[in-house]
């Protein structure tokens, strides 16, 4: 009786271990087949990613060839996606790697469409005014009898061309940093751990502007609307701008960038807000945030 009632004990442990088996089977199969399928995913990801890198270098070498006004500025977007596109092919496809190569991607397409469009717009501005130089010339040669409508449409024309000559500055950009002791500069956000704040941007390719010297007044106001930096005060006019530092471009009617820095502790959390003047006129402006 006793050895009936051990083997039907025996019976018993050995089905609940055979079901655990069976289960533990098929866990492990079901673990390494929702593997594979994420390891499939992420190499078609990062396939897909290099496949749309590559054709943005294509776009970026079809515009260069065009050798128009922006070419420096072309030639510099496209090294940062040519310097992406090596860093994805070289990475192993993880699903973090992916993610941060994609942000980087969008962010540098952003770019690309606005280099692009401000690239046609100066075409068609340049194209414009050439044409309208050469009307007013065919106009001024075909008689005198037409003088006094002559120095009506000269008047007008002077207006267009100051209009146009008028310099554009483009991507009007601030990064706050941390310097380290050996003078590296490492980006942050952390309000208590920023002490440099660099803003850079770039002055357009211009024909039609006169070449020289040319000075801005970068003014930075911090959360509390305080005006940062030097804190000098210059007076145009009737008005008087506070700013936060000078800068000095020497232009040459090419495409030019301008990098400057403010140097500093203890900056408040919360939005800045950055105002670039030519003199009196506020000729570009942005915002960024320290937390």
């Amino acid at each position: 009786m006793e050895n009936q009632k051990s083997n039907s004990s025996l019976k018993a442990i050995i089905v609940i271990l055979a079901i655990l088996l069976v289960g533990s089977l098929a866990y492990m199969y079901k673990m390494s087949t929702d593997s594979e399928t994420t390891e499939k995913t992420l190499l078609s990801e990062k396939e897909q990613l290099i496949h749309d890198l590559e054709e943005k270098k294509a776009s970026y070498d079809a515009a260069i060839a065009e050798n128009s006004s922006l070419k420096g500025d072309l030639e510099a977007e496209r090294a940062k996606i040519e310097e992406l596109l090596a860093e994805v092919k070289k990475s192993k496809g993880d699903a973090a790697s992916l993610a941060r190569y994609k942000n980087q991607y969008i962010k540098l397409k952003r770019d690309y469409d606005a280099l692009i469009a401000e690239n046609n717009s100066l075409k068609d501005q340049n194209a414009t005014l050439t044409t309208q130089r050469d009307s007013t010339a065919t106009a001024l040669g075909e008689s005198k009898r037409y003088n006094d409508t002559l120095v009506g449409q000269n008047e007008k024309l002077s207006r267009t061309v100051e209009k146009a000559a008028k310099l554009q500055l483009l991507n009007l950009h601030i990064q706050p940093y941390k310097e380290r002791s050996s003078g590296k500069l490492v980006q942050t956000d952390k309000a208590s751990r920023v002490d440099v704040i660099r803003v850079s941007f770039t002055i357009a390719a211009n024909e039609v502007a006169q070449a020289g010297n040319k000075v801005y007044y970068v003014q930075v106001i911090d959360p509390k609307n305080n005006v940062i930096g030097e804190k000098a005060t210059e007076a145009f006019g009737d008005q008087s701008l506070t700013y936060s530092f000078i800068t000095n471009a020497v232009y040459e009617n090419k495409t030019m960038e301008v990098k400057e820095t403010i140097s500093g502790k203890d900056f408040a959390k919360g939005l800045y807000t950055v105002n670039v003047f030519d003199k009196g006129q506020l000729v570009g402006n942005t915002t960024f945030n320290l937390r």
